[in-house]
């Protein structure tokens, strides 16, 4: 791992300078900026003339995946004072993923106005974000991507794997799980007791190559870390280390100037797709990706996913996409640097990321320890990319699913939907046995998509009803305009846009409709006349507005849809925004 600084460039004039100005006679506000500087208890010799760094730090006391980042935050300090420069600590959303609701996703972008914000109004010349619960890693990059100063990502990296009676868990994944061995009758309460010590044992997030684990391979990907960086374990000694070469080298960025506009190219965004697709990731990075790109003025789209992961096998047998390991064994066996050496080929080799000029030299040296962890190209865990994009006239806009982890014999399937208007109103009725729900029916929950959840709830892998589990049954086609937990699994299709609330197809759905989805053929179809779908939607009424002030009202009016990243219109379109006059 690399983390030094570059060799001085000659020294610029730094973005700090129009708040602190060169002497005590630079004018009223910079001799201000110094007393309140002095204030706090610095001397003039340890911030003048040096670079200024913002340490954001997404740590709080209700939010598991980041209870170690007080801790790194002092590294990075480490680092920065090491490197000749200023760190500063700036407090900012945490995002819980666990605990916030009704969900995190709702809050992603207030992150990111956050981000931008405070790095644009406070006297800093770089930043090192740290971040990696499955909002946070977007929310930071697409509020600095927006500012464009130096910046380096630190990843919150895995927890510890699980354990409970001999058996490794991966956070999330045995959690669907174990509870539909509970509801099948399979476990009982005491198992479950245990089970709830033994899911998550350290501080860090998910240790399945879930959401967190895709986002911040996905930001190692882009450029924006130091090498390696997203798959150490959050309790390993080798993650304090990186977090101090964060610090020292976003000095050294500062110092040559090397924006994130200079990172994040178009390039290393369709690299970032490939290294997501080669990962089996989440479908949530579809979203988050197309979000974060279109802050740095690159366009990317659905149509980009599916037609790069016709290219790419899955290489990295990670649950819940592969077979049996976690992301300890997944960094011990080569980590990023090595998953991406599989498939140079595939990649824009010669872009710079934050640590060196070029992608060629940073993963010059890079080595797999353990090929069944990380699969040859001849031995893949599929032979494409693990995100499929569907199209159809139930999913005008498109639709994804994660056909990697789903049971082979329903990637080609027609059944008569059952249809849910909303989650509180399946988790109520989805089990009465009057229903008559088989195997073969589909389950279609609306209601669910950015605005109507509202925020896109993590619902989309809806529960199969009782009755099904105690037969064995274990997975079915479900559909829905909301997301899911990137640690799930099963037949889900997801992110159907235009979502049911603004009157998408999805919305004039009825049960006994009979529904077709065909993966290889990236199809997924209503079996309903174009004229009957007119005289339904003639007959739709739009549902009311979930909010009527505040912060909820301004995200209902402003967001966007699933395929183009659910971004604030206003925040998501070009333009530019000056820095504040400090003097």
């Amino acid at each position: 791992m690399s983390g030094a600084p570059a060799e001085r460039a000659p020294r610029r004039e730094l973005r700090s300078r129009q708040w602190y100005g060169e002497s005590v006679s630079s004018g009223l506000r910079s001799f201000s900026h110094r007393a309140r500087t002095r204030q706090l208890g610095y001397l003039p010799e340890e911030h003048l003339g040096k670079p200024v760094i913002a340490v954001l730090n997404t740590w709080s006391d209700i939010n598991p995946c980041h209870s170690h980042l007080r801790d790194r935050a002092q590294a990075v300090k480490r680092g920065v004072w090491q490197a000749g420069g200023f760190p500063l600590e700036f407090p900012v959303a945490t995002l819980s993923e666990t605990f916030q609701k009704p969900t995190p996703m709702l809050y992603r972008n207030l992150l990111a106005m956050e981000t931008e914000e405070l790095l644009r109004s406070y006297p800093v010349d770089g930043a090192v974000l740290l971040g990696g619960c499955d909002k946070t890693t977007p929310a930071l990059l697409m509020g600095a991507a927006s500012v464009d100063l130096p910046a380096v990502f630190v990843p919150a990296g895995p927890m510890l794997p699980g354990h409970w009676r001999g058996e490794t868990l991966g956070s999330g994944t045995d959690m669907w799980k174990y509870w539909d061995d509970h509801r099948a009758g399979l476990i009982g309460d005491c198992e479950l007791t245990e089970l709830e010590s033994g899911l998550a044992r350290s501080p860090g997030h998910c240790m399945t190559m879930g959401t967190a684990a895709t986002l911040t391979a996905a930001a190692e990907a882009l450029g924006v870390t130091v090498p390696g960086a997203s798959s150490i374990p959050a309790v390993d000694s080798g993650h304090d280390r990186m977090a101090a070469a964060s610090g020292l080298r976003i000095v050294g960025l500062v110092r040559e100037d090397r924006r994130l506009s200079r990172i994040l190219t178009p390039d290393a965004f369709a690299d970032a797709v490939t290294t997501v697709l080669g990962l089996g990731g989440s479908t949530n990075a579809v979203i988050h990706l197309i979000a974060m790109a279109g802050r740095a003025g690159v366009r990317l789209t659905l149509d980009d996913f599916d037609r790069i992961a016709r290219t790419v096998p899955v290489l990295a047998n990670v649950r819940p996409g592969g077979e049996r390991y976690l992301m300890e064994d997944f960094h011990f066996a080569g980590g990023l640097p090595g998953f991406l050496s599989r498939i140079t080929d595939l990649l824009h080799l010669d872009r710079p990321t934050v640590c060196h000029d070029t992608l060629r030299e940073q993963l010059a040296g890079a080595r797999v320890h353990d090929a069944d962890v990380i699969r040859t190209r001849d031995d893949p865990v599929a032979e494409e990319g693990g995100v499929a994009v569907l199209r159809g006239n139930l999913c005008p806009d498109g639709a994804v699913i994660k056909h990697i982890a789903a049971e082979p014999h329903l990637l080609r399937h027609t059944g008569p939907a059952v249809v849910f208007d909303d989650y509180r109103t399946m988790q109520r009725t989805l089990h009465d046995p009057a229903l008559g729900i088989t195997p073969d029916h589909v389950l279609v929950l609306r209601g669910s998509g950015p605005k109507g959840g509202p925020g896109m709830p993590e619902y989309g892998m809806l529960p199969l009803p009782d009755h099904l589990l105690k037969r064995g049954v274990r997975d079915m086609v479900r559909i829905s305009d909301a997301r899911m937990s990137g640690t799930s699994y099963g037949t889900c299709v997801l992110h159907v846009a235009p979502e049911s609330y603004v009157g998408g197809p999805l919305a004039l759905v009825r049960t006994g409709d009979l529904i077709t989805l065909d993966v290889p053929a990236r199809s997924l179809r209503l079996e309903v006349s174009d004229e009957e779908l007119a005289r339904r939607h003639a007959a739709w009424t739009p549902p009311p507005a979930r909010y009527e002030r505040g912060y909820g009202a301004l995200y209902s009016e402003q967001i966007t849809q699933a395929d183009t990243g659910c971004d604030f219109a206003f925040l998501a379109r070009p333009g530019t925004v000056p820095d504040p006059y400090a003097g």
